[in-house]
């Protein structure tokens, strides 16, 4: 996958962004569908794991909020949109998150995320080390976010 994010992250700005905008909204929704799949009794019976049942609660409460903070995560992002179609969340409420959030996360990887990943991989950086690298720019972006709404 490094190979073909390299591979379109070296083409014009907007057409790089535009496809990793549908990528993103192409597997975000699909990983929607399937939530509601299930939703609909494809899995009878089977209980939800308990990290998917606490996404399921914040999901249903916070709503498309949610959604669209889940593309700022890592890991987050398939058990949010997942537990959004397991709320049964109805599609126009599910986009409004979606299309904010495939925005958002196709901005950061072809502006500094791409560049953040880059330099992490050609220094052979540890894993643990690429973690709090990205946990320092969520809690920058989520400090920023709480307050801008502070002030409104």
């Amino acid at each position: 996958m490094n190979g073909v994010l390299d591979d379109i992250r070296s083409w014009p700005w907007f057409w790089a962004w535009l496809t990793l905008f549908a990528i993103v909204v192409l597997r975000a929704g699909a990983t929607y569908g399937i939530g509601r799949l299930i939703a609909a009794g494809a899995a009878r019976g089977r209980e939800p794991s308990e990290r998917l049942r606490f996404a399921m609660e914040r999901v249903d409460r916070w709503g498309p909020p949610a959604v669209t903070l889940s593309f700022l995560t890592v890991g987050a992002q398939t058990v949010i949109n997942l537990a959004a179609g397991l709320c049964r969340m109805t599609t126009p409420r599910y986009l409004l998150g979606l299309v904010p959030g495939a925005a958002l996360w196709a901005t950061i990887w072809t502006t500094i995320g791409a560049g953040v990943f880059s330099l992490l991989r050609q220094t052979g950086s540890h894993p643990v080390l690429v973690g709090v690298v990205i946990a320092v720019l969520l809690g920058v972006v989520l400090v920023a976010v709480g307050s801008s709404r502070r002030r409104v």
